[in-house]
């Protein structure tokens, strides 16, 4: 299957919208398919940054899932631990995290799942889920407090 062009990194990074191309059917695909991360000659990518990079059609990293997204992950830093759980635990390596400490979210690239408000330790938790269409700013007005534990 020949890809169409190649796209420098940071350029069109989240460009194409996932789902949006025509769709078929299972039994419709054709067998041994590959889609290639890279386009040309992929044996030397590991030492390029990723602005460098020529990244094949429909690779992730140049793809946004985030029309997928009903409730979104919102951040908050003034909670934040930095232990790094949702950056280890996030499946769309959508959490922005450099040198140890939490920056943020790459909305682009989240489904919306909530595995990282699922591993999130703090009380309350430094993420939760919001309605997609829910500013940040508001979403942080409503922050829950921390709860007392019972005694």
């Amino acid at each position: 299957m020949s890809m169409t062009g190649s796209v420098p990194g940071t350029d069109n990074r989240g460009i194409r919208e996932l789902g949006a191309e025509e769709k078929v059917g299972w039994d419709q695909v054709q067998q041994g398919v590959v889609l290639p991360s890279f386009e040309g000659d992929a044996a030397d990518i590991a030492h390029q940054k990723a602005e460098e990079r020529h990244y094949a059609d429909f690779n992730s990293y140049t793809a946004t899932v985030a029309s997928w997204r009903v409730l979104k992950p919102v951040y908050n830093r003034d909670i934040c631990i930095d232990c790094q759980n949702c950056w280890v635990w996030c499946p769309d390596t959508s959490i922005i995290s450099r040198d140890k400490q939490m920056l943020g979210i790459d909305y682009d690239h989240c489904k919306g799942c909530g595995v990282c408000v699922e591993v999130c330790p703090t009380n309350p938790k430094s993420l939760l889920m919001f309605n997609e269409a829910e500013e940040n700013e508001e979403a942080l007005s409503e922050w829950p407090q921390k709860e007392k534990k019972a005694k």
